[in-house]
């Protein structure tokens, strides 16, 4: 972690994130109201958030966790701390959030929180792709000193590398792109990512 990420993550940070519970219901109240996270409320962006509360929830009863993941998110004997950054209109945070969830559920030393990024900037731009500030970031801290272990996002490596390629293909229009990335989460059922953070959480604990 850089010198100014380390000043801009706070206890105040962690304390004012949301709880996904919250996080949820956040979205749900925006909705209410035809909005979302963030300053742009289009019918595009709103359509693109109900989408991923539908996304979610899916996932919400779906996923199922590995045995393995499970067996070391088990054993675990440090205490973390998962702060998201992330916004409602995300497809890839939709994507992959619930499975984040799932994990820090599975073990009472994962406390996993979230902040929206067009509220955060300073912090966002701490922890850019490419220089680009692609969501979610999932930032690893020590949950007594907010140390940084380690950090993951915004995709699964291969469903990067593919989004990569259709991106720079002029031949794939954006919708065409979008539906391409959907259809190969769709087909993964999370393990990607699954797989990814059993070799995070072994890193993370040496």
């Amino acid at each position: 972690m850089s010198i100014a990420a380390e000043q801009i993550i706070t206890e105040k940070t962690i304390d004012e994130a949301y709880t996904y519970e919250e996080y949820r219901d956040m979205i749900d109240e925006l909705l209410e109201q035809n909005k979302t996270t963030g300053d742009n409320h289009s019918d595009e962006m709103v359509h693109y958030t109900k989408m991923n509360v539908q996304r979610m929830s899916r996932w919400d009863k779906r996923i199922d966790l590995n045995d393995s993941l499970v067996d070391k998110l088990n054993s675990l004997d440090q205490k973390w701390t998962w702060l998201v950054i992330t916004e409602a209109w995300c497809g890839d945070a939709a994507q992959n959030i619930p499975a984040l969830v799932k994990m820090a559920e599975k073990t009472d030393n994962i406390d996993i929180r979230f902040i929206l990024r067009d509220q955060n900037l300073d912090l966002m731009d701490e922890y850019l792709t490419n220089g680009g500030r692609s969501i979610p970031k999932l930032i690893c801290l020590d949950a007594e000193t907010l140390e940084e272990i380690g950090t993951w996002g915004p995709r699964p490596k291969l469903a990067q590398q593919k989004a990569m390629e259709w991106k720079e293909n002029e031949s794939i229009s954006k919708e065409e792109w979008a539906r391409k990335l959907h259809k190969w989460y769709a087909e993964n059922k999370t393990e990607g990512v699954q797989q990814e953070f059993a070799e995070r959480i072994n890193q993370w604990s040496e």
